[in-house]
């Protein structure tokens, strides 16, 4: 049963780990999973401790993906009907898949901002942002994806 977990777990991780750049996978999550399923075999025992502190960040990581879009739109000079464009684009977009996922921010900010009453040159900057704001999002996504990797290799290797 510990292989089979062990397994599994491994699938999970890379899973995550790609699902910081693909959005439709919620890759923190099921990086997250895939510890505690290594958990479970009698190989590995993390602490009560680390469990719980690496809870608490995939649940921060995961409510930070869905607010840095709309901060990035604020911080590049965006109204805050451009941040409500960016947070609406997010939504719509993940009908959309993946592509939507990332043009959804972009194209709301753009959209509010004009309505807005802003020029094109100030609504693609807080378009841009909201870009940024993604991209930063999915940086913090992949370190936090990576690190459990590297706990799970580390806890395999002892």
């Amino acid at each position: 049963m510990d292989i089979f977990l062990s397994i599994v777990a491994t699938l999970l991780l890379l899973t995550g780990l790609a699902g910081c750049i693909v959005p439709v996978l919620p890759g923190v999550p099921l990086s997250y999973i895939g510890l505690l399923l290594l958990q479970l075999t009698d190989r590995v025992q993390y602490s009560t401790r680390f469990l719980l502190i690496w809870g608490a960040i995939v649940i921060v990581v995961q409510v930070l993906d869905y607010v840095v879009p709309a901060w990035g739109t604020k911080q590049f000079g965006g109204s805050k009907r451009g941040v409500w464009g960016s947070t609406i684009g997010l939504i719509v977009g993940l009908f959309f898949g993946p592509w939507g996922i990332v043009a959804g921010p972009f194209a709301g900010a753009i959209v509010f901002e004009l309505f807005d009453g802003k020029n094109a040159k100030q609504a693609l900057k807080a378009g841009f942002g909201s870009f940024i704001g993604l991209l930063a999002g999915t940086i913090v996504k992949l370190i936090c994806s990576g690190m459990m990797i590297y706990y799970y290799i580390e806890a395999l290797i002892k």
